[in-house]
């Protein structure tokens, strides 16, 4: 209920006057004027287009029993009176069924009324992010990401990673709006042209895919650090120039990536610089005669890109030689104690231990630099190495393993090492269908990799869901076959998945799934509570898991473990006499000496 004071106080409030800020420059006082709601307008370029219809109502409530505490910014536009700052207190009041609203009554240009509008709204910590992202794009055409970042009281990372946001075609821009997109991913998105965007919205289909669009991105971009040419080379594609400089280097959009992570995320020019560098590199083994060898063995000399890489050296005049057919030297690296704890990093090393290891990686090291040393002594000559997909390449020294001259010898070699040009038609059955054997372990892994990747990246861990059957056998066979010794698999375990003689490992999981129980999880975490015990100087006093579990098995044998107990005190209480004992005559001779 309104009552007269309240009345009284609101007038004398609409009398009062304002001073405002507008671009950073106080203006003069300006008089505070109740004019009716049906005058004023909402400005249709008004940047903010959402509105939380919860938090709404919350405002109306609040301004139904206080009225509007801030008065609402507006100017006067063909008989009406267009809403420059503070819409959402408008259509409160509106929903409140107030008549009027305080307003303070403002001359602006049109174009400084835009960026008014947007400097308010930017300035709320509730805005949108893409109509965040579009509005600091809008400024951006007049102030710089720094003047921006100032203005609103922001960072230089926070206004450049907008800025990048503000790319987004409109369809990726509803996941983001609706909360299925989180930002970064947005952000990584929208580091692609439109086309290459939707190209990668089509792919994705209606569902919202998180881990399919992180693997597009990865696929698509490129780590800078590991580029196989000088990032800083201007002229190895003199259109392109730098990479340092480069606006598709991802540290110069922002710390996309992680501070000052350098990321390329324009693959055609990648792609273009890493074939020049390639093409560098094979006349720098033509000029210089140096031995150019790719990381390809026999086994792999058949794969379709292998035989690309290899037709090139050959067209360029190069003789191809494989990993198989050459014996390698790299300058070894000194090895440090800094190294060596990070390479034992999860081994329970001493510090003595540790610096045995770097003793011995030491006197590694001085056998492998005389052999370094000494390389072209012993028959080697300079050469490079290169990795076949990304042309990584390091310097070393290369020796040609001499074949016999026979050609008939090379069919006793082993089928593995030999050319498929070098076997019988019934030979090269059998390599193709073990080629084909390996190609699919390979793909095998690379799948399971991408799915445990996926899962690692879920909320799984944190899911509240009681242990599915599927779980626990999981976890249980990881136990069995991680955990559990032979000897003890036969002692206690002899059962566990049933024949398995003429089972493939699917089928002997299938069969355990068949016929598990709840028993077998038990015995299985029981067995592992008695095996994950600590001995030596950790005990049931201070190391957490001897606590635990010696506590756990108060419950089971808690009158043994009291035997245990006390015979293991009397022992200590005898000792403990005997050293009173033993001590009272030191202190008493110790008395006898002083006086």
């Amino acid at each position: 209920m309104t009552t007269k004071a309240s009345t009284t106080k609101k007038r004398s409030r609409a009398k009062a006057t304002a001073k405002t800020e507008v671009n950073g420059k106080k203006s003069s006082a300006l008089q505070i004027q109740n004019l009716p709601l049906g005058k004023i307008k909402p400005d249709p370029r008004q940047p903010r287009k959402t509105f939380n219809k919860n938090a709404l109502q919350q405002l109306s409530e609040s301004i139904e029993n206080h009225g509007v505490i801030q008065p609402i910014t507006v100017r006067q536009l063909n008989g009406h009176y267009i809403i420059v700052m503070g819409e959402r207190r408008y259509r409160a009041s509106k929903l409140a069924g107030k008549k009027t609203i305080p307003c303070i009554v403002r001359t602006y240009e049109n174009n400084d009324v835009l960026e008014v509008q947007i400097i308010e709204n930017l300035q709320r910590q509730d805005v949108e992010p893409t109509e965040e992202a579009e509005a600091i794009a809008y400024l951006s055409e007049k102030y710089t990401p720094t003047e921006i970042a100032k203005r609103l009281g922001r960072t230089d990372n926070f206004v450049r990673q907008r800025l990048k946001l503000a790319g987004l075609i409109e369809g990726f821009k509803h996941f983001v709006r609706n909360g299925e997109m989180t930002i970064s991913l947005g952000v990584g998105v929208a580091l692609f042209a439109p086309e290459e965007q939707q190209m990668m919205l089509e792919t994705i289909g209606e569902d919202f895919n998180a881990h399919q669009i992180n693997r597009m991105i990865k696929d698509q971009t490129y780590d800078l650090e590991k580029a196989s040419f000088d990032v800083a080379d201007k002229k190895l594609v003199p259109k392109a120039g730098s990479c340092i400089e480069c606006p598709f280097n991802a540290a110069n959009q922002g710390n996309l990536f992680g501070e000052g992570k350098m990321v390329c995320t324009k693959s055609a020019c990648f792609e273009t610089k890493k074939s020049k560098s390639f093409l560098n590199l094979i006349e720098k083994s033509k000029k210089e005669n140096i031995l150019l060898i790719p990381e390809i063995r026999q086994y792999w000399a058949d794969d379709e890109n292998n035989q690309l890489i290899i037709s090139q050296l050959e067209n360029n005049g190069l003789k191809v030689y494989l990993l198989d057919e050459v014996e390698i030297i790299e300058e070894p690296t000194k090895p440090t104690i800094e190294a060596i704890k990070i390479e034992y990093q999860h081994y329970d090393y001493s510090e003595d231990e540790l610096k045995a290891e770097l003793e011995e990686a030491i006197q590694n090291f001085k056998e492998e630099l005389e052999s370094f040393n000494t390389a072209k002594d012993n028959g080697f000559v300079n050469g490079i190495v290169f990795h076949p997909d990304t042309y990584e390449h390091k310097i070393v020294f290369v020796k040609i393993i001499e074949k016999l001259k026979d050609k008939s010898s090379e069919y006793s070699a082993p089928l593995a090492n030999r050319k498929m040009a070098d076997c019988t038609p019934e030979e090269q059955i059998v390599k193709i269908n073990e080629r084909e054997i390996r190609k699919k372990q390979i793909e095998n892994n690379k799948q399971f990799e991408e799915v445990v990747q996926m899962i690692r990246e879920t909320e799984y861990i944190n899911s509240k869901k009681t242990l599915s059957t599927d779980e626990m056998v999981a976890f249980s066979i990881s136990l069995f076959e991680n955990n559990v010794d032979y000897m003890s698999q036969q002692k206690y375990f002899s059962k566990f998945l049933g024949d398995t003689s003429k089972m493939t490992k699917v089928e002997m999981v299938e069969n355990f799934k068949k016929k598990f129980k709840k028993e077998i999880f038990h015995k299985l975490i029981r067995y592992e509570l008695t095996k994950q015990v600590h001995f030596g100087e950790s005990n049931h006093v201070n190391n957490l898991t001897n606590i635990s579990f010696y506590n756990a098995m108060q419950g089971y044998y808690k009158s043994k473990i009291d035997g245990i107990e006390k015979e293991y005190a009397e022992k200590r209480n005898k000792r403990e006499a005997r050293l009173k004992e033993r001590i009272t005559v030191l202190e008493k001779k110790i008395k006898e000496l002083n006086d």
